[in-house]
């Protein structure tokens, strides 16, 4: 039964609208919402949306009542006999690494946004968010079947010379981490212009993107719906989370949480392309839709709080940008607590 929270009606387009020039409908409105909305909200100096102490040593200093213990300095404590702790300098040029999931489940929305959009939403917001400080930002995007031996990485630069596996095989695209508002600018176009692929891509063999090859401590975000298995990408996660800080941003449709009773409702498998007609009149069936639906959610959300990752979910009927401002604020108000978490 929770499976069926995976299936959704089928995806509705203005007419004669093509990808190409709906997403670059979508990037004006969101140009227009991120570059003055959010400013807006978010008055004041702000580092990022997980602040946290740096990760470059520095020097050592007697250790003092109320001092974290796991930043105890042992050898010099060893040396000393006093009990001394490792004082951490900021880094002064964080790396942002996105790990953005654009499966054909993602090319679905009954809200104001489709989550393919709310996707490229939280990327922009992100790229914006991340550059304002003279940062750098990256991404790995991955859409359409799993992953396999063959796949091979695409080289860094224009996306649309970085597909990899073949016609009906994974698509895996790799945009290098840069600094400049222009660039980030590039990265969001590169996301947006990504063609959604039949099919579900692996999201345990893209978070893994973010492992090889290791890199500096950093912030590490991943965005998908996260309707794979658990079991699929809650390995790798854990295994991003021992070096750097994780964001993972779930994007949710109402229509995944619970039917509406429209009578019979075609519904599609994103996966498989197959389509059935099902009769939302019949209130056992909903009650049944909505509890396997909240199971599932639930052990999204027991997997991502056991990895130690922060998360955030943004709704397709929603005001995402509200969403996300509360969670900046929020993350600012814990680290004035001492805690990130």
């Amino acid at each position: 039964m929770a499976r069926a929270a995976a299936v959704t009606p089928p995806v509705r387009r203005p007419t004669g609208a093509t990808p190409g020039t709906r997403s670059e409908a979508v990037l004006s409105r969101l140009q227009l919402l991120v570059t003055r909305k959010l400013d807006g909200l978010l008055q004041g100096d702000y580092a990022g949306l997980l602040p946290g102490p740096g990760s470059e040593a520095g020097e050592s200093r007697e250790y003092r009542p109320g001092d974290d213990v796991r930043r105890m300095d042992w050898p010099v404590t060893a040396r000393t006999t006093t009990p001394h702790v490792r004082r951490t300098v900021a880094d002064r040029e964080l790396e942002t690494w996105l790990a953005v999931d654009l499966s054909a489940s993602l090319d679905f929305g009954t809200g104001q946004w489709l989550k393919r959009d709310l996707v490229v939403a939280a990327v922009a917001a992100l790229a914006h968010l991340t550059v304002r400080g003279g940062n750098r930002i990256g991404a790995v995007v991955g859409t359409g079947g799993p992953a396999g031996p063959g796949t091979t990485p695409a080289r860094p630069g224009s996306a649309g010379s970085a597909r990899s596996g073949g016609g009906g095989g994974p698509s895996l695209v790799r945009l290098p981490a840069r600094t400049g508002r222009k660039e980030a600018q590039t990265l969001v176009r590169a996301v947006a212009a990504t063609e959604v692929r039949p099919g579900r891509s692996d999201l345990g063999a893209l978070v893994d993107l973010l492992n090889r090859p290791p890199r500096r401590r950093g912030v590490a975000v991943v965005i998908s719906d996260f309707l794979a298995p658990p079991q699929q990408w809650g390995r790798p996660i854990r295994k991003l989370r021992v070096r750097h800080d994780v964001l993972a941003i779930e994007v949710v449709d109402p229509r995944e949480l619970e039917l509406p009773d429209v009578g019979v409702l075609p519904v599609v498998d994103p996966e498989t392309g197959e389509v059935h007609e099902v009769q939302t009149a019949d209130p056992g069936l909903r009650r049944r839709y909505a509890e396997a639906a909240a199971a599932q959610r639930a052990a999204i959300a027991r997997e991502l709080r056991a990895a130690g990752t922060a998360h955030l979910r943004l709704r397709t009927d929603t005001d995402w940008l509200l969403e996300m401002v509360r969670f900046v604020a929020a993350q600012r108000h814990a680290r004035t607590r001492g805690t990130t978490r």
